[in-house]
């Protein structure tokens, strides 16, 4: 078979066009995605609707269709807050108080839009490679559940956590009334800090382990002294211990403060590896099956904890065979409890389906081991220090000349696009550009939530990011390095408010918003359009059951929040939605279907 040869692309949707239709909700991420992979939208109105709707074409291409569900229709799920009641993502959020908190930020719907661009480009890649995919069809519901996936997976283990989830956690408070979050990987560092603060040794003790475990359990029940230590101190000593000890801290920046320095760029940038002569393509693989778009393809991820293991288990979803590179002995995070027959229930979540390699990096036979891999590969993907692949000789130039056609991800913290920038972890990132004002309504007080927003959203953009490489190569000829961060991340979920806060506008949601009602037995979330109309409403006496009865009699949408999470894995509101694996551990259907 002739090899391909792809002609010139700066951008992989440039020549195509897109109309969209359906509630803004769904769609409004979609197309400034789809505007910013280089699609023109066409000023088509389009009938309003409950589903939203996006059509793609031009470019001589067959057009592509992708539609939008909040859940089946018919149900009790219409809307954001209804999705984030039933899928455990209010239980989840709101663990650090020990009720369920609804995120008021638009959570659900924007891991959705990304999901459906990802659906888009993964599409198109297949009908470029031979195959007849004409339509993606993204759930919001399964989006949500693929968010929490970590927390049901460990909520339907066979053993208990490390520590058991109770409220509690970040962010400190200073003696001049400054809140901010700290992070530190090493316990030797935590304790030096504690102690430049004069902590209880008891605190200090018992505290690391609940503070090692957040990023698990959603929330950090550690001694009150440690919060008592703190504001007995003002910021500035607390910054000095911090330095001293070799601990981050970062003070809770305002959205008005992320607004008024943001660049405005895009959550990931593309660049060709090679603007040279573009290289022969490899023959179109045979028509795979719809739901299996990237079939034949070789993704490599050297990535831990949660951003780029996630970003290529997507990959994996999506048909890709994704090959992990792990460190001699294996990733340690294996066995990370709660277990489900001897392996982590929480590394299942993200890394089932991967073939392993153990490869040291420190040693030179091994890196040429992994060359030799990237040399076959389609995709590497990575998520180590930033510096760290260049001083391996493992950076996108250095595997460009092994394959320049390769697609070289990385998945990062702060994008090199701010200055003196705090450790770029999920919490320090949440607190230093404003989603802890974001996801908490006007009468709360600013606090990162301890849902791993970031490193989770941030992992949906990385392979967002790869699958517009792969296109873009499709198209182009060239290998392409893709860089996504969780800076990207936290400005895509607070897109809406930064746009607010830089017009002057109050950022915030309103007080009490998406704050489900009490029932004698239970819990029930409001919609957003009747959420006032059904605070009026007195179901602290009614069962859940009752109490949604009385809602729905007067039109109102609502419906019962899951607080135990190992409850949707038979919620009639989500059929088929979680099954078990091999190991039996709690598995989320992928968030696409494809025809």
């Amino acid at each position: 078979m002739t090899p391909r040869v792809a002609t010139p692309a700066a951008r992989p949707l440039d020549a195509l066009r897109f109309t969209t239709g359906g509630p803004p909700q769904l769609t409004a991420l979609v197309t400034d995605h789809l505007r910013l992979l280089g699609a023109r939208p066409e000023p088509v109105p389009a009938p309003p609707g409950a589903e939203g709707r996006v059509h793609l074409s031009g470019d001589g291409a067959t057009p592509v269709d992708a539609r939008i569900r909040w859940a089946p229709p018919g149900g009790e799920l219409v809307d954001e807050a209804t999705v984030q009641a039933a899928t455990g993502v209010m239980a989840v959020h709101g663990r650090r108080h020990g009720t369920p908190r609804g995120l008021a930020v638009d959570w659900v719907s924007t891991a959705t839009g990304v999901l459906t661009v990802q659906g888009l480009l993964a599409a198109l890649l297949a009908r470029a490679r031979g195959g007849t995919v004409e339509r993606v069809t993204t759930r919001a519901d399964h989006a949500a559940l693929l968010t929490v996936s970590q927390y049901l997976a460990a909520a339907g283990a066979t053993e208990a956590e490390a520590v058991e989830p109770a409220p509690g956690g970040p962010p400190f408070t200073s003696a001049d009334g400054v809140r901010f979050e700290l992070e530190t990987l090493d316990p030797g560092d935590w304790a030096a800090f504690w102690r430049a603060l004069d902590a209880p040794a008891d605190a200090i003790r018992t505290g690391w382990l609940p503070f090692q475990f957040r990023y698990a359990t959603g929330c950090a029940p550690f001694p009150s002294a440690l919060h008592r230590t703190t504001r007995a101190h003002g910021f500035a000593a607390v910054r000095r211990a911090a330095a001293t000890t070799g601990v981050d801290v970062c003070r809770l920046h305002t959205l008005a403060e992320r607004a008024a320095e943001h660049d405005g760029a895009a959550p990931w940038a593309l660049t060709p590896l090679d603007a040279g002569r573009p290289h022969p393509l490899a023959p179109p693989a045979p028509a795979a099956a719809p739901e299996r778009p990237l079939a034949g393809l070789t993704v490599l991820e050297a990535g831990r904890r949660i951003q780029a293991p996630l970003a290529a288990h997507l990959l994996g979803l999506l048909g890709a065979d994704v090959v992990r590179i792990e460190p001699p002995g294996g990733d340690p995070l294996r066995g990370m409890p709660p277990t489900c027959a001897g392996t982590s229930a929480r590394w299942l979540a993200l890394n089932r389906g991967k073939r392993a390699v153990r490869i040291d990096i420190k040693d030179p036979a091994d890196r040429a081991r992994l060359r030799e891999l990237a040399a076959g590969a389609d995709v590497f993907l990575h998520n180590w220090a930033p510096g760290k692949a260049a001083q391996l000789g493992l950076d996108a130039p250095d595997l460009a000349r092994v394959n320049p056609a390769l697609v070289y991800a990385y998945t990062g913290g702060w994008a090199d696009r701010l200055a003196d920038a705090p450790m770029g972890t999920d919490f320090m990132v949440q607190a230093r550009t404003g989603v802890g004002e974001a996801a908490r309504p006007a009468d709360e007080p600013p606090a990162p939530s301890l849902l791993t927003l970031l490193d989770v959203l941030g992992g949906l953009l990385g392979a967002e990011a790869v699958l517009a490489g792969l296109l873009l190569r499709e198209r182009s000829g060239h290998g392409v390095r893709v860089d996504s961060s969780l800076l990207g991340a936290a400005d895509t979920l607070t897109a809406p408010a930064l746009r607010r806060a830089a017009a002057g506008e109050a950022p915030r949601s309103p007080a009490g918003f998406r704050r489900p009602l009490r029932t004698a037995d239970g819990w029930v979330a409001p919609a957003d359009a009747g959420a006032a109309a059904a605070a009026r409403h007195d179901l602290g006496r009614l069962t859940t059951e009752a109490a949604l009865a009385r809602l729905h009699a007067h039109g109102l949408g609502a419906t019962r929040v899951t607080t135990d999470l190992t409850d949707p894995a038979h919620d009639p509101r989500l059929p088929g939605a979680i099954s078990r694996d091999a190991h039996g551990a709690p598995t989320v259907v992928a968030p696409w279907s494809f025809a």
